[in-house]
């Protein structure tokens, strides 16, 4: 079967628009999601979890007493330490995705949360919570940029886009469960009204390291370490239900196989290959935007630091505080997951765009009302405030929850991608320490004022969105390997087609695939399609 190299769409993205079957009709590949999903979501749900439980452990008072009323600098460290520990562990994280796997990255970072969430738990002192969240913020990053990769490189590439957004979109399944519990649990007379929260901190961690174990690994991986032959049998069995003839399996297999070869020819291995053309110093530059971005949007406000928000507008009661906790991570699993099924459906710019001037304008009007609680005790104002906080939570998920985590995936090639999402991490970490180190004292100190910094940055959003952030949207995971590199793009259509044209697929008798074959689970090579 032959291409016409140089056309618009590549050989893959034609195919895959041409099949109709919807992915639940698929049995290995709905089997493949149905794996994915728990280990995923576990991992998103730790951090929302996180988040959450250290908003409502703030209202819970046997929390405040142990830890001696914590305010500004000694509560911002509490926040910060998790973010300190997760910038630790990103000069690591690339390092053992690439060497040692994508699922092995995984299982490396939940052992690592599941030994911070047990030394929180039991906790005796300032300093032991402290160590705990150092560690579980040290693993999350394992997790996180190796699970985006895996989701990305494993996924069927029409579901590719959805499939990554509902991965960001799960942060709210953990934080409602926070949510729910230290509301559930803050009138305790005792020590675990804090502590039961911290326990249940476990369990997202532990559905990850149940399910990691049937997971494959990631096709471009194992090509990447000389294990071809595995990897088209993966693709085979999830991509194409176990037949050997599939033409998008042979275009997929032609195109990582060939844009691999490539990458090692052009780039640079190690950190160095991120500085070493201009096109992957423009994405450095993105992922580096981003990874500010999520964090200095305003969102670190709310995530953090609901309870002094509140108590600033007038809102002093512990209880309405847990219920506002709750009631806005409710609110904002049902808008994130509306937004991961369809933002993916459109293209990335615009939604991009629509998200950072939306944004702007939102967090104007919650300064505005805010300084006028402040001034004049209006109880309009601060009802005004809670509505924005309201108001602010879709049009932040619409692109910085639901595409993020894409956008990552489709504008690093495989070489460069564990160390660009590991990039995002760490401006992200580092912007989130900032944050979680500043924000209470720059409410306490400034008030409203302070809410002024975070709209000049949503303003400089706004313009860097509209001069760098390029489209990605239809496109294969291969085809957006050289979005910037128009003439190696060339020579990489000229290498597929020349393999799709031979029709060689790496199959030999001691293969998986052969012993597939062997078993009656993939067709005969002879068979027709």
């Amino acid at each position: 079967m032959g291409i016409a190299g140089g056309s618009e769409d590549n050989l893959v993205s034609r195919l895959v628009a041409e099949d109709k079957t919807p992915w639940y009709k698929k049995h290995n590949l709905t089997l493949l999601y149905l794996l994915m999903f728990p280990t995923c979501i576990g991992i998103e749900m730790t951090s929302g979890f996180d988040s959450s439980m250290m908003n409502g452990l703030q209202a819970v008072a046997t929390w405040q007493e142990f830890f001696g009323h914590p305010r500004k600098t000694i509560l911002g460290l509490l926040s910060a330490l998790y973010s300190l520990g997760s910038m630790a562990a990103l000069p690591l994280v690339p390092i053992t995705a690439d060497k040692l796997g994508r699922r092995w990255a995984i299982i490396i970072g939940t052992l690592f949360m599941i030994l911070g969430a047990g030394l929180q738990t039991g906790s005796k002192n300032f300093a032991m919570f402290v160590i705990a969240r150092f560690f579980l913020g040290f693993g999350i990053p394992f997790c996180i940029v190796a699970a985006s990769s895996m989701i990305g490189e494993l996924s069927y590439p029409k579901e590719r886009a959805r499939l990554g957004s509902l991965f960001n979109a799960s942060w709210f399944i953990g934080a409602i469960v926070a949510a729910g519990v230290t509301l559930g649990t803050f009138s305790m007379p005792n020590d675990w009204a804090w502590r039961i929260p911290s326990v249940l901190q476990i369990c997202p961690s532990l559905l990850q390291i149940a399910f990691i174990w049937f997971l494959p690994e990631s096709p471009r991986w194992l090509v990447a370490h000389g294990r071809n032959e595995e990897a088209f049998a993966l693709l085979v069995k999830y991509h194409a239900e176990g037949d050997v003839n599939s033409e998008i399996v042979k275009a997929e297999y032609a195109e990582i196989e060939k844009t691999l070869e490539l990458e090692r020819e052009t780039n640079k291995q190690g950190w160095s290959a991120l500085f070493s053309t201009p096109g992957m110093r423009k994405r450095v530059f993105v992922a580096s935007f981003l990874g500010l971005a999520t964090q200095w949007s305003g969102n670190g406000l709310t995530s953090y630091f609901l309870s002094p928000i509140l108590d600033n507008v007038g809102i002093t009661d512990n209880r309405q505080k847990n219920l506002i906790n709750l009631s806005m991570t409710c609110w904002g699993f049902i808008n994130a997951s509306i937004f991961a099924l369809t933002m993916p459906r459109l293209k990335r710019r615009p939604v991009y765009l629509t998200c950072t001037i939306s944004l702007t304008l939102v967090f104007t009007g919650w300064t505005i009302a805010s300084a006028r609680y402040a001034i004049n005790k209006d109880l309009n104002a601060s009802r005004a405030v809670i509505a924005f906080i309201f108001l602010y939570s879709p049009f932040y998920n619409m692109a910085y929850n639901a595409l993020t985590y894409t956008y990552l995936v489709e504008i690093f090639p495989y070489s460069a991608r564990a160390k660009g999402v590991s990039i995002f991490q760490w401006f992200g970490r580092c912007a989130g320490f900032f944050n979680q180190f500043v924000n209470p004292i720059g409410i306490g100190n400034a008030g409203w004022k302070y809410y002024i910094s975070y709209v000049v940055f949503l303003l400089f959003e706004v313009v860097f969105v509209f001069f760098m952030f390029p489209e990605t949207s239809g496109k294969s995971l291969e085809e957006l390997a050289f979005l910037f590199e128009g003439d190696i793009r060339a020579e990489q259509e000229k290498r597929v087609e020349e393999q799709v044209n031979d029709a060689h697929i790496p199959v030999s008798p001691v293969s998986e695939l052969a012993k597939d074959k062997e078993a009656g689970h993939v067709q005969h090579l002879d068979n027709k399609p």
